[in-house]
């Protein structure tokens, strides 16, 4: 379920005003972001929105859910960052954007507390055998509404190949059951959280920007390395398209993510110039703290706005 958060850039001053005067107008921007960005991109909005008077209305969720708002619903934002770059060229362009901006990259990794069971025993070595136990409880994210979802199911195919495990995948797919599978990172890191899982398949951002334990996987399988990147698309997955009888399928990549500025954006002014901060080379410092793995060089594809551009580049 999305997570709806409205944020007021401090009370607007209206004591000592002239009661004829009217208030000052204040910008909106309305976006939509990977679960996963939701808890590093905080400090960026909160300080964009007290600079510049904004406010923002942000939705967090999987990142199919949000391209399916926008191509079901017509529910357009200002602002779209996705935790899948390919997901602009398979659901949004070029009917609904004209360009995306590639930013940052992450991993899958095996996220765990201390509390979970055998978290004292897993290592890289054994975390197949250990998160198939009948006792322990794995979730993952819905592979049609999020792409630590698909990434999971590639990542487990891949695992096979490299582990030489014939069934593998099925294995380690039948201990994470549909009961345990959430539709975004956000709701399933609250459950490892709570204690209600031992074991998350995630992405390595979330599980060190929340304070987890994890298990770091060989680069050959974790879908973080570009120098493997052929071996990752030798595997891919079908998830359900643009439309509900739709299916489109998404191959085995590096992670990366990816933003844009809709075409139809309702306050296209404002959403430039809160993309031109985010990416410039103070915003990226703010999310590196973050914990987002941010590119030194980010890749522009379409015609993007020359000032985002530009920021992008200083």
């Amino acid at each position: 379920m999305r997570n709806l958060v409205l944020i007021a850039a401090g009370a607007t001053l209206l004591a000592g005003c002239d009661a004829n005067r009217a208030p000052a107008t204040r910008d909106t921007l309305v976006v939509y972001l990977a679960a996963s960005l939701t808890k590093p991109m905080q400090p960026v909005l909160d300080s964009f929105a007290a600079r510049t008077n904004t406010v923002i209305h942000r939705e967090s969720g999987g990142s199919l859910e949000h391209a399916r708002k926008i191509t079901e619903l017509g529910r357009v934002p200002d602002v779209i960052a996705l935790a899948d770059e390919e997901v602009f060229p398979q659901l949004l362009v070029p009917r609904y954007a004209s360009w995306y901006a590639i930013f940052a990259r992450n991993r899958m990794v095996i996220a765990y507390t201390d509390r979970s069971r055998h978290a004292r025993e897993i290592r890289p070595d054994n975390w197949t055998t250990l998160l198939a136990r009948p006792d322990v409880q794995v979730g993952r994210t819905d592979p049609d509404l999020a792409p630590a979802g698909y990434r999971t199911l590639i990542m487990l195919q891949l695992a096979e190949r490299y582990y030489h495990e014939s069934g593998l995948a099925n294995r380690l797919l039948a201990n994470a059951p549909k009961r345990n599978m959430r539709g975004n990172a956000a709701e399933l890191a609250a459950l490892l959280r709570a204690g209600e899982l031992d074991y998350i398949y995630e992405y390595e951002s979330l599980a060190v920007s929340n304070a987890f334990e994890y298990v770091r996987l060989p680069p050959e399988i974790d879908l973080g390395d570009p120098a493997f990147a052929s071996l990752y698309r030798e595997v891919s997955v079908p998830v359900r398209g643009a439309k509900p009888t739709d299916t489109t399928t998404m191959t085995g990549r590096p992670v990366l993510y990816a933003l844009s500025i809709p075409r139809q954006a309702p306050h296209p002014a404002v959403a430039e110039r809160f993309v031109e901060a985010m990416l410039s080379a103070d915003g990226r410092r703010h999310l590196r703290e973050q914990h987002i793995d941010m590119l030194d060089t980010l890749r522009f594809v379409g015609d993007a706005p020359a000032a985002v551009r530009a920021a992008a580049g200083r």
